[in-house]
């Protein structure tokens, strides 16, 4: 009998990814937790194995008795802000892995973020004192899990900075907000600043988590993945940037945090504790894993690859 998935927040970025990469590698019966049908931009008449459920996270108990024929769950929803970050990214995230059957189901991937780790993806105790509502409730959630029934059979991966999204499927927060960056890169050239960071495109996690889901041997659980490409700095970033518009990269006047500080300062310009924290931190760069690691081949290895896109 083909394996069962239950897959939350089905109709966002990675969803869609993941719907077509489980689609074209396997014969898994699909099981699409969405609040609305008519977000999924997927063809689905013809897939009988294919099972939408137009339901919100906040109705998941609804759902226990199917929930414990799963063999996989694959936990991507979250709530972005307000109450809302809390009930759906904690409570309800919670109370979903809690009605998993440890006698059926194999293996439960939840989607976190890295922003509540840090550099050797141990959890930051900033994130739940002063993050905000989404990253608190992240911090709050994972610590839980990897103490609960299922956590022997748990792997919880970190997206660092997602894009994607095509004609055919939405685009992430980030690509969404492409080409509107890309109109600040005559400006930002001219400013020099340290950080550094990770990207990673929807098409890619998908990847990644499809190998989870197929693959005989998985990391040892509770396991903790940060998906992403190789570490950029922010010069790189804007050298690229540059590259892509044709432009050159100068004199560059050095940005420092005692600069940033002094500005805020100086106009009295509000900034939230985790904001601060995030100033002072620059460089978020985490021991990754990208498709490479488990054998596989990334579809946007680069950077390059990404702007090579915006229309």
């Amino acid at each position: 009998m083909p394996k069962k998935v239950f897959i939350t927040g089905a109709s966002g970025c990675v969803g869609h990814y993941l719907i077509e990469e489980l689609l074209a590698k396997t014969d898994y019966e699909l099981y699409l937790l969405v609040r609305d049908r008519r977000k999924l931009q997927i063809n689905l008449s013809d897939r009988p194995n294919v099972h939408v459920i137009e339901d919100s996270m906040q109705n998941i108990g609804n759902h226990k008795d199917l929930l414990r024929t799963m063999e996989f769950v694959v936990s991507t929803a979250a709530g972005w802000g307000g109450e809302e970050a809390f009930v759906v990214n904690r409570d309800k995230t919670i109370e979903l892995f809690s009605m998993l059957d440890p006698q059926v189901c194999e293996r439960a991937i939840y989607f976190s973020t890295a922003s509540i780790l840090d550099s050797h993806n141990q959890i930051i105790r900033e994130a739940g004192e002063i993050g905000t509502a989404y990253i608190a409730s992240k911090h709050s959630c994972l610590e839980t899990l990897e103490n609960s029934i299922i956590r022997d059979r748990l792997i919880t991966v970190f997206p660092t900075l997602v894009f994607g999204g095509a004609a055919d499927k939405p685009y992430s927060h980030l690509s969404k907000g492409l080409k509107d960056i890309l109109k600040y890169v005559p400006y930002a050239r001219f400013l020099k600043t340290d950080g550094s960071f990770h990207f990673v495109h929807a098409i890619d996690i998908a990847q990644i988590v499809t190998h989870l889901l197929t693959a005989p041997s998985v990391p040892s659980s509770p396991a903790r993945l940060v998906l992403g490409m190789q570490r950029l700095t922010v010069q790189d970033l804007i050298s690229q940037f540059c590259e892509h518009l044709n432009l050159k990269v100068g004199w560059q006047f050095e940005l420092t945090p005692w600069l940033v500080d002094t500005v805020i300062k100086l106009f009295r310009i509000e900034v939230a504790e985790w904001d601060r924290f995030c100033i002072a931190q620059r460089h978020f760069t985490y021991d990754v894993v990208s498709p490479e690691t488990f054998g596989l081949v990334s579809k946007y290895p680069r950077l390059a690859n990404l702007l090579a896109e915006v229309k």
